[in-house]
């Protein structure tokens, strides 16, 4: 697959079918592609508003709403305005813009994908061997085609394109119905037995014609040569390019492309390729693989109807053995028997047993003590009481130690001030204790306003920026060197 900008590309003229108005732009693009197809290409939002009214949904509609909505589609590239300036007789009209509105080509084949799937439940796939035929002969063909002309090859190519979309979609659709989960319901209930017949053979038929042409198919490609092969695709190339389009955005390369990439998916159709298996061997596996799944479900309902025959006689058997009964305890009795004790508890645990052995009786472990927990969403484990410890001792020590290294960090740093100023541009080699606490003094000072705070001893400061742009200086630490720019601290009291 190749990811180019045509398909990163967000589509804006399918817009209308999800925004919040869709009900009232699909009935307006609706009206636009079928006065398309009658050959009315240009038409006025009078005409437009005209068909909206004749409908009860639209009597609230008004003139000012079906302008905002044509605005919408134009702007969503699902319509083309043009100025009708042939009526115009003042300048106040041309500055009204009458307009005439176009159905783009994309919101063409949308429409039309459209009534295609509202129309889909109608139509109905099938597998039909005829097409297989066509193909076949139309392979055949191929040595008298390179032979004529271009028209002829183009005609022989949209013939051949059509079956094999034909024969592809309706194999797909008809084959995926049996995986539906409508179809897996159908397949375990009993009505289906009357039809199982009829699929397994019509299936069959199917197979048998498909081995047939495959391997006549198959035959006939393998003796196509390079030679052959690019010569016709050559023709239609030619008859292809000939055609004049208005605006036609493809290039030659890419109609080229196009001709021998359906070439290729036709061939990889019947014959395979890279070590795969064709895709009509696949036809092959996934219908047998039906009929399979058929009869199995077949088995499973004829086998479920046999086990309520028989269950029936022992329910009968069973009902006289209760009316036979003395009194209720002597039919408690037969229940437990036949049916066992209902409503038993369970009790399961972990404990050690003092025997490995299978063969050995809940009656031989030896009985302990187990506490039961009610399963109520209320019922709380009581809980221990311990006392709070005391940490101060420990939080003294940790303060005494914080401030100790705070005290130790503020005599190393004296040590860098020179006459109340750190120039990091003059600074020595520092250990990366320091290092920290003279960059995070930088950082506080830097994202102030006025570039100035306050150590952690409350001392006030000042960043100033490097004398010259963009000069440089190196730090050169225990753990390493960094380049920074050549800022200064400046202490406020000097110190």
């Amino acid at each position: 697959m190749e990811i180019n900008a045509k398909l990163q590309k967000q589509i804006d003229e399918v817009r209308y079918l999800t925004a919040e108005n869709a009900s009232r732009y699909r009935v307006i693009m609706r009206f636009f592609y079928l006065q398309y197809e009658r050959m009315k290409y240009w038409l006025y939002k009078e005409d437009v508003f005209e068909e909206l009214k004749k409908h009860s949904q639209f009597e609230d509609y008004t003139m000012e709403q079906l302008k905002q909505d044509l605005d919408n589609l134009v702007q969503w590239k699902n319509l083309i305005p043009v100025q009708d300036t042939s009526k115009v007789s003042s300048v106040e009209e041309f500055k009204n813009k009458q307009f005439r509105y176009q159905i783009s080509d994309y919101s063409i084949e949308i429409e039309r994908m459209i009534i295609k799937l509202e129309t889909l439940h109608v139509e109905t796939a099938s597998l039909e061997p005829s097409l297989l035929e066509r193909i076949k002969e139309a392979f055949i063909k191929i040595p008298q085609i390179i032979n004529s002309d271009e028209k002829v090859a183009n005609q022989w190519w949209k013939d051949l394109n059509s079956d094999f979309e034909r024969l592809n979609k309706n194999y797909k659709d008809y084959l995926g119905s049996f995986y539906s989960l409508k179809a897996e319901e159908m397949m375990k209930t009993s009505a289906f037995l009357l039809y199982k017949d009829k699929f397994i053979e019509y299936l069959r038929n199917f197979i048998k014609e498909l081995q047939q042409h495959i391997i006549s198919i198959e035959g006939i490609l393998k003796q196509i040569n390079e030679h052959t092969e690019n010569a016709l695709l050559l023709k239609i190339f030619l008859h292809e390019k000939s055609i004049p389009k208005i605006n036609n955005e493809a290039t030659e390369e890419e109609i080229k492309e196009n001709i021998e990439s359906k070439w290729r998916n036709i061939k990889n159709w019947f014959l395979p390729s890279n070590a795969k298996e064709s895709e009509a061997t696949r036809l092959l596996d996934i219908t047998n693989e039906i009929i399979r799944k058929i009869t199995r479900y077949a088995a499973q309902i004829s086998e479920s109807r046999n086990s309520a025959a028989n269950r029936k006689e022992e329910y009968k058997k069973l009902a006289q053995l209760f009316t036979t009964c003395k009194d209720i305890n002597e039919a408690h009795k037969l229940s437990a028997l036949c049916f066992g004790i209902f409503n038993p508890y369970h009790i399961k645990t972990n404990a050690p047993r003092s025997t490995e052995s299978i063969n050995s009786s809940p009656y031989d472990e030896i009985p302990s003590l187990y506490i039961i927990k009610p399963k109520i969403r209320n019922y709380k484990e009581k809980s221990e009481r311990s006392p709070i410890k005391s940490n101060l001792e420990k939080k003294e020590i940790t303060l005494q130690n914080i401030l100790k290294s705070r005290q130790q960090e503020q005599e190393l740093i004296q040590n860098y001030i020179k006459n109340g100023i750190i120039d990091f541009s003059n600074l020595p080699k520092i250990p990366q204790s320091i290092r920290i606490s003279l960059l995070r003094w930088l950082s506080k000072g830097l994202n102030s306003p006025d570039f100035t705070s306050k150590t952690e001893t409350g001392i006030k400061y000042k960043i100033v920026p490097p004398d010259l742009p963009n000069q440089k200086c190196t730090i050169v630490c225990d753990d390493g060197e960094f380049t920074m720019p050549a800022f200064k601290i400046i202490f406020r009291d000097g110190s």
